[in-house]
């Protein structure tokens, strides 16, 4: 037991590891808290009759891995998927787009600029997608 307690001394001695694990530990925090947050206009008493109801099944499944954010109707059950589908959206564009092809060839600067579009892609999509998810 001594030696496990030592070794965690250890690891907040590296300035870099430090900072990861603080890192790491903030965003689950933040995630937590997010999933805890329900969308707007979002009804708590048909909320907790839908909870009720999809207590099994996939339902059930989909709001264990979203860690109950699904059940109480946050903006976290989306998960990444927004992000993802905003990226691909992004790239797929980047074919049909001449704005979007010069930037994929502008190197480092180009590529600041796609991530740029596609974060804000992503809130776009997950404006359209959060409130549609309990349809």
């Amino acid at each position: 037991m001594m030696n496990f307690i030592n070794t965690l001394k250890d690891i907040f001695k590296i300035e870099e590891l430090k900072e990861k694990i603080l890192l790491t530990i903030g965003l689950i925090a933040v995630y937590r808290f997010m999933a805890a947050v329900p969308l707007p206009g979002i009804d708590p008493t048909q909320l907790t009759a839908l909870k009720d109801q999809a207590g099994g099944g996939l339902l059930g499944l989909l709001n264990a891995f979203t860690g109950g954010a699904f059940a109480r109707a946050s903006v976290m059950a989306l998960g990444i998927m927004p992000y993802i589908s905003a990226s691909i959206v992004v790239q797929l564009m980047g074919i049909a787009v001449p704005y979007l092809q010069k930037l994929q060839k502008d190197g480092e600067s180009g590529r600041k600029k796609i991530t740029q579009i596609t974060r804000w892609l992503t809130i776009l999509i997950t404006m359209f997608q959060g409130p549609g998810i309990l349809d």
